[in-house]
């Protein structure tokens, strides 16, 4: 009697359902599909997010280079006048307000091997025109790429705390976040490499070679 009661309960015990929402022919969960999503470990190409991960990719975007050749590296300005030179001498910023004393006072750093401190107060100087957010993340990157990182050669010499709050600001940079850095960097080259200007052979040469031209009438 009691192998037959046996009997009966296991005649009795249903069998095991499938997996609740499963059809009939779909893969259980220990298989996996050929649409699987982004979350899969395979990461197949068939996946629908990154199709649209490689769409947003394909946005129009503003070539770096073209935005790099903006930034000026050299100021078109007529000869400087035998007033103009001598205006130079009595302060730096009468130096630096004419095209032709930028250009003056960028050819002597160059003989320091200090003229990317010119060249990144330029690229700030520019940056400050900007009005379009987009060309103003992109420069922003540019010229933090060109003289804040590390990694540059042409990295400019600034204190940890304005390197901080570059760094805080280039999430979302806007056309002055380079503000502290430049007056930093511009009284730099007044109280360093602006005197050493006054007594170089490329001012000199400049006030002479104007004080010996004639009059024209």
């Amino acid at each position: 009697m009691g192998s037959e009661r046996m009997e009966m309960r296991k005649r009795q015990v249903p069998a095991a359902p499938d997996a609740p929402g499963a059809a009939p022919g779909q893969p259980g969960v220990g298989s996996r599909g050929s649409n699987a999503c982004c979350f899969c470990w395979c990461c197949c190409c068939s996946c629908s997010c990154l199709t649209v991960r490689n769409q947003e990719d394909q946005r129009p975007t503003i070539a770096s280079h073209e935005l790099r050749a903006d930034l000026p590296t050299w100021e078109e300005s007529p000869a400087p006048t035998l007033e103009e030179v001598n205006a130079w001498a009595q302060s730096f910023d009468k130096l630096m307000v004419t095209p032709a004393g930028r250009n003056a006072f960028r050819e002597f750093l160059r003989t320091e091997f200090s003229e990317e401190n010119m060249l990144f107060w330029m690229a700030c100087e520019e940056l400050k025109k900007e009005a379009n957010k987009n060309i103003i993340e992109e420069k922003a990157r540019i010229i933090y790429e060109d003289y804040i990182s590390i990694l540059s050669p042409k990295e400019v010499s600034l204190d940890s705390r304005v390197r901080e709050v570059i760094n805080r600001n280039m999430v979302e940079p806007s056309q002055h976040i380079f503000d502290d850095a430049q007056l930093q960097i511009y009284t730099l080259m007044h109280r360093d490499s602006y005197p050493r200007f006054m007594n170089s052979t490329v001012y000199k040469d400049l006030l002479q070679s104007l004080s010996e031209k004639p009059i024209e009438a």
